[in-house]
């Protein structure tokens, strides 16, 4: 049996794996499940709650991929580390930002710890200049072209350049000769 109360809204056109999702989210946002404890199996929960396996999978898949929990294959689902609850659309926005900024990274070849310390490094020069809008970045960044993209790069690359310049753009365009050097040498 599940330690958790769940009831299914019927009066609400909200999916079934939505309404868990947000009562799990709301578990790990008030404390009730601390970070590393580890959830109900997916057909554990699916048989306690009497719904169906591909809902609690579809609801356990989403908050895998937004950040709150992680799976082990043969361990079992564990509530990750969160800092940041993701219930407002602001919030969602800005996390969705950040994810496509570190695709961005690694498309670039950068190692986590390179795009660790990128961010460290644009965050502590935003704090020393009181303004935490980093979209008042002046100039262009290392990398880009006259039109102001980088070449083959996504959106959010060239926007991470933007970024990054003054704090990291010298780093982000030594990583992408090496990445370039890398690609050369293996053909």
């Amino acid at each position: 049996m599940t330690a958790f109360s769940f009831k299914v809204d019927t009066a609400t056109d909200v999916p079934l794996w939505v309404q868990l999702r947000k009562r799990l989210i709301h578990l790990i946002n008030t404390g009730y499940y601390k970070p590393g404890d580890q959830l109900p199996t997916v057909r554990g929960l699916a048989s306690d709650l009497a719904i169906n396996y591909n809902t609690v999978n579809k609801t356990y898949l989403s908050m895998i991929n937004d950040g709150y929990i992680s799976s082990t294959r043969g361990r079992g689902v564990f509530v990750c580390e969160t800092e940041i609850a993701e219930d407002d659309e602001t919030t969602r926005e800005a996390a969705m930002l950040v994810r496509n900024c570190v695709k961005a990274c690694r498309e670039l070849g950068l190692t986590t710890e390179e795009i660790r310390l990128l961010m460290a490094r644009r965050l502590q020069v935003e704090e020393q200049a009181g303004d935490a809008d980093s979209s008042g970045a002046k100039g262009t960044a290392s990398g880009l072209n006259a039109a102001g993209t980088a070449g083959g790069l996504s959106g959010a690359g060239t926007a991470l350049l933007r970024v990054l310049e003054g704090s990291g753009g010298a780093a982000l365009k030594t990583a992408h000769a090496q990445r370039n050097k890398r690609n050369e040498s293996a053909l």
